[in-house]
Parts: structure tokens; C-alpha cells; sequence
């Protein structure tokens, strides 16, 4: 039998609950945030981080708008002591910072924390111990009452080693470890045995911090746990309720903002997910699911570039290029159906900015996090017609017709093939002028006089350079006929055109117009775009061009030796 066997594992059994509100509940506004980076993550790294990238990480942390950073286990590593020390003493803490620090609930390291926190003006001072079956019965080796007289005792020298300090503004939390995995019932008794020692009605400020230190169940479990205990906790009214979801089913975001739906005020998290195993809820993309949703996140993540970039540099550790929201190839797209749509929903956005942002494959504006729209659209192999537009339209001003379009985006998706990756804008840009915009030698547009007989113009055209310029002239319904009538009565052959556009340019472009054409002879079409001074002066020219094509070989420089 092969040893990957299910059979082994039980299921996490539900909690049997039929009241539930969460479900009809919708998040409004954004729970308190509590960063714990630099403890909690920061343990998770391989090579945890030196004194100047915490340093770094915590200003970080300040300047994204966290109120509440833990900053380590002071009692439990000496530079974690130093550090909190440092940024005590150097006066790096804003007054509207409160700094946590976790310890366990032992007389010894609880007194150690409080030393460490000499002098701060708010802190948070998180006490834990663990309470599910498994570490009470395998680790502990203590049945209910035992483990509960531990929490107790945590609880009494945390209110004792306080009332040292009068100077500094304490909140103290307690994290029945594992919550997830404990009794609810339990979980509430021991709650409420800290919360007559620490009396929060009376005015102490207390944080319940509910762990899912290892993530067992469905996200909507964990939020009918959450809201039972909500339910049940006697004065649950004067204390916070904050949950500490981790990754390992890969739904610690889901579970976090279904806990605030089921009654959590608070939510501890850390940039990227990063954490132990799988990771910790990620803070950066529950924040930005709120933002999407009309909700202020509180937290400001308008440079999410630069957030990510300092966040490796602090902690080694990368960011995936699909993470959500920051990721680099977040917005981008590649596939043609996406890109044309990314590109039509954006000029309607331009056009009705007072609707909302809607524009399809993008759930939020890029730029609200200092994303450029030059990465919004990257041409490969599996782009189409709609994203090549998009690239010459938004970074050369060159707006493509539909008919246009499918043939350059053949040229690029060639050259993308060819290389087998992805064609830059700027290579995009030579390949169109290449293959679409050279004039052939000889069929340059020298001159060219117009006049109307009726309901024809006549065009008088010079064609070539230098000393060899040939003069032609021909009539039709338009400018563009009379020259093909031109060509034809020159050559007595059938030119005809096939498709024809022309518009004038923005402003600060080099031309002030741009024409395309494809023509036909017998078998053959060829494509060519003209800019030009004027309208007249650029269609002139793409006639000419795209005939320098598809004339025969023999006569392709037919003025050569001709002056007239």
C-alpha cells in the first residue's frame, strides 16, 4: 500500500451552531490592524533580521499607518531586548504607536518583558499559553484545570509588573493558543478567568486574541467558533476581540475576514503573509480586498512598489509575481481577448470617469499603487490585435484601425515567436515602422496640387527625390482615387484599394497626421502607413508606399530616370 494514505487523518469536526449571523453581515469598515513582522515573521525566517533591517521594517510599518506593531519577545532573545530598548530610547515609537511584545506566562520572562518596556508611552503586553487537547495532553501533560491555572497566574504577575510602570499606557492581551483546536467551551472559561483577574470593566484595556495557529478546518468553521466565543465570553462588551489566522490550508485571508464578520474587531497579520509554514494572513492583500470594495483599509498602500522592494530587502524573503494586488505581473496581461477589453474598458473609464472604476481584468485602478499602465499590457506569443493597439497607442500616440491592427500584431506575434518571449514597446514600435511605415526608394511624395471639376478631384502629384521627381496626375471621388488613377494610367495596371483610414495626431506629436492603406494587384496586397504634415500629404504618401510594394519588380523604381 502506498504510504500516502487518507485513512490516517480525521476530519476537523464542526461546531454544531444553527444561530449564525455572519453570513448576512458585509465588512464596512476596516478591523484594527496589528502587524507582527518582526516578531512572529521574523521568527519564520531562515536568517532572522539584524538590528538595522528591523529598524527599517518598523519605520515601514509606521509610515503604511500601523497603530499597533509587535516588535518582539524581548524576554526571550537579547537582540530582541536591544531592539525594543532602541527604538524606546532613541524615541523612535509616534505617541499614536502602541508597541506588543509576547511572552510566555512565566514570573521570569513576564518581568523581563516589563524591563524591556521601560519608559514607553502606550504598549501591548501579549501573554500566552496553550489550550487545545493535543499540547494539554501531550505537552503539558495537564488536564483542564491545570493548564487554565497557568493562564491565571500569567495573568496576575502581567496586572502586577504593570502597576511598576504607572507612567506607561497599558493594554494586555491574552492568546488561548491554537484556539481553533480547542473546546469553544474551554476557550471561554479561560478567557474569563483572565478577565476577572485583569477586570476590563473597570477600565483596563484588554485584547482576546483568538489563534489559528494551525489552520484545521474551513474558513466558515473558524468564523462560527468565533462567533460563538462572542456570544458566550461575559462582558464581551468592555474587551476586543482579535484573531491570528495562519496559512496552512491556504485560507488564513478568508478566515480573518469571515472572523470580522462573526464579531472581531481586531486582526493580526503580516506584510505578504509572511510566517511559519505557510505563512500568517497576509495584512497587504485583506487591506486591499476591503479598498476594492469602496472600504477605507486605514493603512496606506499607495507605494506598494516601494513596500514590497523594502520588505525583501528586510527580510530575504521574495514577492511572487502573482501575489495578489503588489504582485508584478498582478495587472499584467498578455492573453489578446484580455488586453482588448483592458484597453476599450479604459478609454470608457476616461470617457465616464463619474460611473466608478469597472474596467474589465482589473478590479482596481493600478495606479492607486503607483503601477504604470505600460504594465498593464506586455505583448507575447499569446497577445492579440487589441493589446499591440493598446502599446503603440499609449506610449507613441499611434492609433491603430481594426484592419490595421490584426496585421501588425501578425508581425509582432512572429518576432515574439521567433524569440519566444515577450516583444518590448520599443521593439513593437521598430517592427511597425519596418514592416508598415518604410517608404521604398524612388516613391517618395515630392509635391502635390488638388482642384475639383464637380464632383472629381484632380491631383497633380511629384513622386521621387533629388533630381529625379516624376509628375502624375489622375482623378476620382477623392484625393486617394485620383492618385490610384494616376498609378493605373502610368502603369495600365488594376491597383485597388482594399481598406483606407486616415486621422489627424495629438498634440505634441512629430506629425500632424497619420494614414493607412492596404491595396491589391491581382494577387497580391501590401500595407503601408504615411505621416505627414497634413491629411492629404499623409494618405498621398501610403498609396505610394504600399504601391512601391506590389508593382513589379522591374518597374519598382519607376522614376528613377524619368524628370517628367
Amino acid at each position: 500500500m502506498s504510504g500516502f494514505d487518507h485513512r490516517k487523518y480525521r476530519p476537523f469536526p464542526p461546531l454544531a451552531k444553527r444561530d449564525r449571523r455572519w453570513p448576512d453581515r458585509t465588512i464596512d469598515r476596516a478591523p484594527r490592524w496589528a502587524s507582527v513582522d518582526l516578531r512572529d515573521g521574523n521568527q519564520a525566517l531562515v536568517q532572522p533580521m539584524n538590528v538595522e533591517q528591523k529598524l527599517k521594517l518598523f519605520e515601514l510599518l509606521v509610515s503604511m499607518g500601523f497603530k499597533e506593531i509587535e516588535v518582539g519577545f524581548p524576554a526571550a532573545s537579547q537582540p530582541d531586548f536591544d531592539f525594543v530598548r532602541r527604538i524606546i530610547d532613541e524615541g523612535r515609537v509616534p505617541d499614536d504607536v502602541a508597541i506588543q511584545v509576547l511572552t510566555q506566562a512565566r514570573e521570569e520572562l513576564i518581568a523581563r518583558t516589563y524591563e524591556a518596556l521601560r519608559g514607553v508611552k502606550r504598549a501591548i503586553v501579549h501573554v500566552y499559553n496553550s489550550t487545545n487537547p493535543a499540547q494539554r495532553e501531550q505537552v503539558f501533560r495537564l488536564d483542564r484545570a491545570g493548564v487554565k491555572a497557568i493562564a491565571v497566574r500569567g495573568a496576575q504577575w502581567v496586572k502586577d509588573y504593570a502597576a511598576r510602570y504607572p507612567g506607561t499606557e497599558w493594554t494586555f492581551q491574552y492568546s488561548p493558543e491554537s484556539f481553533s483546536q480547542t473546546e469553544p467551551d474551554f476557550a471561554v472559561e479561560v478567557c474569563t478567568a483572565v478577565n476577572d483577574v485583569w477586570r476590563p470593566e473597570h477600565g483596563q484595556a484588554v485584547i482576546h486574541n483568538l489563534p489559528a495557529t494551525v489552520e484545521s478546518s474551513t474558513p466558515n468553521v473558524f468564523a462560527d467558533q468565533v462567533e460563538w466565543f462572542c456570544d458566550h465570553l461575559p462582558g464581551r462588551e468592555h474587551v476586543s476581540i482579535s484573531v491570528h489566522t495562519h496559512n496552512d490550508r491556504g485560507c488564513g485571508i478568508a478566515a480573518a475576514e469571515l472572523a470580522v464578520l462573526a464579531g472581531a474587531d481586531r486582526v493580526e497579520g503580516t506584510l505578504m503573509g509572511n510566517g511559519e509554514r505557510t505563512g500568517n494572513m497576509d495584512i497587504v492583500t485583506m487591506a486591499m480586498n476591503l479598498y476594492s470594495q469602496g472600504v477605507d483599509p486605514e493603512l496606506d498602500l499607495s507605494a506598494a512598489r516601494e513596500m514590497a522592494e523594502s520588505y525583501t530587502e528586510c527580510t530575504g524573503m521574495p514577492v511572487h509575481p502573482r501575489h495578489p494586488w503588489v504582485g508584478e505581473l498582478v495587472y499584467t496581461a498578455f492573453s489578446g481577448s484580455h488586453q482588448d477589453a483592458i484597453r476599450k474598458g479604459m478609454a470608457h473609464y476616461r470617457e465616464h470617469p463619474a460611473a466608478g472604476w469597472s474596467v474589465p481584468y482589473l478590479p482596481i485602478d493600478p495606479a492607486d499603487l503607483g503601477r504604470r499602465y505600460e504594465e498593464v499590457v506586455r505583448i507575447n506569443s499569446q497577445s492579440g490585435k487589441g493589446g499591440v493597439a493598446h502599446v503603440l497607442e499609449r506610449d507613441y500616440a499611434i492609433s491603430l484601425p481594426r484592419w490595421l491592427a490584426q496585421e501588425v500584431s501578425r508581425a509582432v506575434q512572429a518576432e515574439s515567436e521567433r524569440s519566444g518571449g515577450e516583444v518590448a514597446p520599443a521593439r513593437i514600435h521598430e517592427i511597425f515602422s519596418q514592416q508598415f511605415g518604410a517608404t521604398p526608394a524612388g516613391w517618395e511624395l515630392d509635391s502635390y496640387a488638388l482642384s475639383r471639376a464637380g464632383n472629381e478631384v484632380k491631383a497633380a502629384v511629384g513622386v521621387g527625390a533629388g533630381q529625379q521627381i516624376a509628375h502624375l496626375s489622375g482623378q476620382g471621388h477623392g484625393v486617394v482615387e485620383a492618385l490610384v488613377d494616376a498609378l493605373n494610367q502610368r502603369y495600365g495596371i488594376g491597383l485597388a484599394v482594399e481598406q483606407f483610414d486616415q486621422h489627424a495626431l495629438s498634440a505634441g506629436t512629430e506629425a500632424n497626421a497619420m494614414a493607412s492603406v492596404r491595396i491589391r494587384f491581382g494577387h497580391e496586397t501590401a500595407t503601408a502607413v504615411a505621416f505627414g504634415e497634413d491629411t492629404t500629404a499623409a494618405a498621398l504618401q501610403a498609396v505610394l508606399s504600399a504601391a512601391g510594394q506590389v508593382i513589379p519588380m522591374q518597374t519598382r523604381q519607376p522614376f528613377a530616370a524619368s524628370n517628367g
